[in-house]
């Protein structure tokens, strides 16, 4: 082997199958660059596209939710009311009786209009609190009055002045009550 370089067929670093022409060279590499860049541009506006097609579903969806609920809040009360149209019926039949009827007959309809209004209230989950008898309880009576007894413990509610009412377990009005209290001692 001999070490003169004029001996070797290809000199060290040259690819034998490269073209010879370096504009050539550098013609292909633009080239293929540009094709990338092209496949990046389009690969770009692809996911453009898809986050503006997603941006434009949630904003729909939300205007949708907004539209939903404010037709709930609007129509929350429709059966409740539905219900409520019977008592009415029924108190205006009683009214249209007139003075006429016997008190007898003016009793049991009220009755029967109290038993539809407690159905409608029974339906929506409005329940009436009334605790006589029971102990007071700061978050669902109020105390109007404390009353002295030997009958009940202190603390306990003697008569309910006004019945309290909850929606669904949350307090609305809370029961208006007299509560026992221990008796003086006689001096």
């Amino acid at each position: 082997m001999s070490m003169d370089p004029r001996n070797d067929p290809e000199p060290p670093g040259v690819d034998p199958e490269a073209p010879a022409d370096p504009l050539a060279v550098l013609q292909a590499d633009i080239e293929r660059l540009s094709g990338e860049l092209a496949a990046a541009q389009a690969k770009a506006q692809e996911h453009r596209d898809t986050y503006l097609r997603a941006l434009a579903e949630n904003d729909n969806a939300r205007k949708r939710a907004q539209r939903d609920l404010d037709a709930a809040q609007r129509f929350a009360v429709e059966r409740f009311a539905g219900d409520l149209l019977e008592v009415r019926d029924s108190l205006e039949l009683g009214i249209a009786a007139g003075p006429g009827v016997d008190a007898g007959k003016l009793v049991e309809g009220m009755d029967a209009t109290l038993r539809l209004l407690n159905k409608a209230f029974e339906k929506a989950g409005l329940s009436a609190i009334d605790p006589a008898g029971q102990p007071f309880n700061p978050e669902f009576h109020e105390a109007m009055v404390t009353q002295p007894t030997a009958d009940q413990a202190p603390g306990t509610v003697l008569a309910v002045v006004q019945k309290g009412y909850s929606l669904n377990g949350r307090l609305l009005r809370p029961a208006r009550v007299v509560i026992a209290r221990a008796p003086e001692a006689a001096s």
